[in-house]
């Protein structure tokens, strides 16, 4: 598997300034790559005890059985990782509560791109750094993938979210999550955290609730945020072009649709 080169963070010790309810079920926080997994997965650190806390693997499908005791309910432990929709899957996770992040797929695209381009990944795509590709066109690799390099968009979040639908699944929007991040003192920001760590089973919310989600989704804390990536190859856009939208558009008719985005 491609390695992703990312700073330790100092959560595990930060976590010990809040007192810690133990949990009772196994939790999964399952994404599609470059969906906010790092930003979830650390303000979920900030509720649940740290030695029931599943530091061992991002857990994925070559790794799966090798990590099965991370989805054990007699030790229930919080877990992370990019779990694609299959019948093994499907069986370690029975019982397991199972939250599926998700991002526009507009804005994946320059998410991927501006990774792959970044020093903090290394695989088989050292090329695209060569400068011998305009951005356009790795913005193109992103939604049509890269022969025998990279999957297409359409098959990434159909086998890592849209196949999870109708599943019992817990659906999170990236952006919602950045949404009331930015406004942390508004009542509707404690009904979306509340809402979202519903999943830990809580026995009591707690009143630092604020202090944690700011703790874990400090932007120094993650290593593969935007501002911490390395070297960058090119400038990416912050918006998509417009052709960039249309072909998302024609190579996964009906996913925004389907995943909330209009």
């Amino acid at each position: 598997m491609p390695r992703v080169l990312a700073k330790p963070d100092t959560l595990n010790e930060l976590n010990e300034n809040f007192q810690q309810h133990r949990l009772k079920q196994p939790v999964f926080l399952n994404s599609v790559p470059k969906c906010g997994t790092h930003l979830l997965r650390n303000i979920f650190r900030m509720f649940v005890p740290v030695d029931q806390q599943y530091h061992e693997q991002f857990i994925q499908i070559p790794v799966l059985n090798q990590h099965l005791k991370a989805f054990d309910p007699a030790q229930p432990k919080l877990s992370w990782g990019h779990l694609l929709f299959s019948d093994t899957s499907a069986m370690a996770l029975h019982n397991v509560k199972h939250i599926v992040v998700v991002r526009d797929p507009f804005d994946w695209v320059l998410a991927r791109a501006r990774f792959f381009l970044s020093d903090n990944f290394q695989g088989n795509m050292e090329n695209l750094k060569s400068g011998r590709v305009t951005v356009e066109e790795v913005l193109n690799m992103m939604i049509f993938g890269i022969y025998q390099k990279a999957p297409t968009l359409s098959e990434i979040f159909t086998h890592n979210a849209t196949a999870w639908l109708g599943t019992g699944i817990q659906l999170v929007r990236y952006e919602d999550v950045i949404k009331h991040l930015k406004a942390l003192d508004k009542p509707e920001a404690e009904v979306y955290f509340k809402e979202l760590l519903s999943g830990l089973n809580l026995s009591e919310w707690p009143s630092d609730w604020r202090a944690r989600v700011e703790t874990g989704s400090d932007r120094e804390q993650s290593g593969t945020y935007r501002d911490n990536l390395q070297n960058t190859a090119f400038e990416i856009p912050n918006e998509l072009p417009d052709i960039q939208k249309q072909l998302v558009e024609y190579a996964a008719p009906g996913l925004r649709r389907l995943l909330g985005y209009y």
